[in-house]
């Protein structure tokens, strides 16, 4: 049996989460700007589909990326060298979550963006935590991700693509604009062999929150962020 959140601005402890379902540390409570932030201060994140109750997850081992180690496979960097594209970062967060909530995703029955997800978000945008990295083609929205940034911690939500490699594009930008901002990590949350492929591996949740407490320390600057638009790919 899991806590039930209530109105109380607090999460049991992680050591109490779940072996099965990995990391299912509660129910309950609320998707508000105080409470999300105080999750991913502690290595929590919220994880439902549509009509459950909120359920938050702390799982153990964590699949993370340190900006350091992204790994970019051959047939991906001539696409980043040589298709035509544009990396715009904040332009257009709602649509990015609503296109991320209309991917049909082979391992998952539904999606978990729903509305309620998207309005929280939008929220922690609208104060500057929240973030979207975006790949335009023929100016259009081809693909993209977002995510929330606490200190120089990145915590990524997810991902679309219209187009082939569009969400790969934005994700590589992102990870190496993170890197060049000081950012020392990346929760990528779950294993994913998608993931994998990128450089992402999994730690232990000690580990991981050890990591982010230090990461967390750095003061944050939330509000939009500005990616120069003009700059192409180089290796």
């Amino acid at each position: 049996m899991i806590p039930w959140l209530g109105r109380a601005l607090a999460f049991p402890p992680l050591q109490s989460a779940l072996v099965e379902p990995n990391g299912l540390l509660a129910a309950g409570g609320d998707l508000s700007p105080e409470r999300l932030l105080l999750a991913y201060g502690q290595g929590i994140f919220p994880w439902y589909s549509s009509g459950e109750p909120i359920l938050w997850w702390s799982p153990d081992p964590r699949m993370v990326l340190l900006p350091s180690e992204l790994h970019i496979p051959r047939s991906l960097l001539k696409t980043l060298r040589h298709r035509p594209y544009e990396i715009r970062f904040d332009t257009v967060f709602r649509e990015v979550m609503v296109c991320c909530s209309t991917v049909q995703r082979p391992d998952q029955d539904g999606t978990w963006v729903g509305p309620e997800i998207i309005d929280a978000y939008c929220q922690l945008h609208e104060q500057g935590w929240a973030h979207s990295a975006e790949c335009w083609m023929d100016g259009e929205l081809a693909g993209g991700l977002y995510g929330v940034a606490i200190g120089k911690m990145f915590y990524g939500e997810s991902m679309f693509a219209h187009r082939s490699d569009a969400s790969k594009i934005a994700f590589v930008h992102l990870v190496r604009w993170l890197e060049e901002s000081g950012f020392g990590l990346i929760d990528c949350q779950m294993r994913t062999a998608h993931l994998s492929r990128f450089g992402a591996r999994e730690i232990s949740r000690d580990v991981f929150c050890s990591e982010l407490a230090r990461l967390n320390q750095a003061p944050s600057q939330p509000g939009l962020w500005h990616y120069p638009t003009t700059r192409k790919w180089e290796e």
